[in-house]
């Protein structure tokens, strides 16, 4: 079966996700509503002055003239067989009937204006966006891995103007944009793809693809572009690893692998399988989260702090909690506890 063409694209295309707007529909009704109230409106004013107007058909001016005039008057038409001759009639065509045909006008155009404007509207939405981006996550791959990895990220707190997800298909990019992420359309594996996404000025970059291969190269990618980013890769294959390592990735996660030790403490201990599943699973039940030391903890036992601390990271050493070396507990530190999950809604998968 045939690909979509946007999915082969390697440029790479930002897309910002889209602001709350009306439907086309309603716009259109809400415009025909508008300019039949200044219609009606128009009408109103000419039939209640119409013995200050000139009918050169019968010297009188009834509503159904009036409706006549409003019209071809309001649409600038002005074939000049009704006119004004009092001065009242002529003084309320330049306070009122006038302002009320460029309303007019400009509700009957308004639809064209607005498809004229989108592009620089949608311009000026991008100049601002990387003028404003620093710092940010990358995700690279908008799969189950991705999305999971989003959801993750959220629930600690991340912002979501805050991550931007790279993926040649242009549908999962529409989906992400319908849960508010802003994507570029195209080959993570090239340098002017990930410039798009700015991964040059990124502070973490999570590569979540669907090949091994492609993965190693972008991580190559990446970490040419951006010597400081964390960079977090997922393979499916435990051999791979290593070389994802070797090629820029701070860490490595090999999910067949993880997927299979799983598996193994579930048939042993289906109640032990059933909470680490919990752990991983951000957002339900318990979560595993990192955080820094507070204060009213500086000096306590591991065992004395409110959290169930299960390691301290301290430098580059990650120390048990049963660790003699892990207490006292240092302003320095770093905790890994686990705590009570707040709840993360759900995002959108492409059709």
């Amino acid at each position: 079966m045939a690909r979509r063409a946007d999915e082969h694209l390697v440029g790479g295309k930002i897309r910002l996700p889209n602001p709350i707007v009306q439907r086309p529909l309603r716009q259109v009704g809400a415009r025909l509503l508008m300019a039949l109230f200044v219609l009606a409106l128009t009408v109103m004013i000419v039939y209640l002055d119409r013995g200050g107007y000139h009918d050169n058909a019968d010297d009188s001016v009834d509503f159904l003239d009036a409706l006549y005039y409003a019209t071809v008057t309001l649409s600038t038409t002005g074939y000049g067989d009704i006119v004004p001759h009092s001065d009242s009639a002529r003084l309320v065509n330049v306070l009122l009937v006038t302002p009320l045909r460029v309303l007019f006008l400009i509700i009957l155009v308004g639809t064209t204006l607005e498809v004229l404007t989108q592009r620089t509207r949608e311009e000026w939405r991008l100049k601002r966006w990387r003028s404003t981006l620093r710092d940010h996550t990358v995700i690279i791959g908008f799969g189950t891995k991705g999305r999971s990895a989003i959801q993750t990220l959220c629930a600690t707190g991340l912002k979501k103007d805050q991550i931007v997800i790279v993926d040649p298909s242009g549908k999962v990019i529409e989906a992400a944009n319908a849960d508010g992420f802003t994507g570029v359309v195209g080959d993570a594996t090239r340098s002017d793809v990930l410039l798009q996404a700015e991964v040059q000025r990124a502070r973490q970059i999570v590569i979540a693809t669907q090949r091994d291969d492609t993965a190693v190269l972008v991580t190559l990618t990446a970490r040419q572009l951006n010597r400081g980013a964390k960079i977090v890769a997922a393979v499916r294959e435990e051999e791979n690893a290593p070389l994802l390592r070797q090629s820029g990735a701070d860490a490595v996660i090999t999910s067949a692998s993880a997927a299979g030790r799983l598996l193994g403490l579930s048939v042993l201990s289906p109640s032990a399988g059933t909470v680490m599943e919990d752990l991983i699973q951000q957002g339900s039940g318990l979560d595993l989260v990192e955080r820094p030391v507070i204060k009213a903890e500086v000096g306590k036992n591991v065992r004395e702090t409110d959290d169930l601390v299960i390691s301290v990271l301290r430098g580059h050493r990650l120390l048990g909690y049963d660790d003699p070396a892990a207490s006292p507990i240092q302003l320095t530190d770093r905790l890994i506890t686990i705590v009570r999950a707040r709840s993360v809604p759900p995002l959108s998968t492409p059709d």
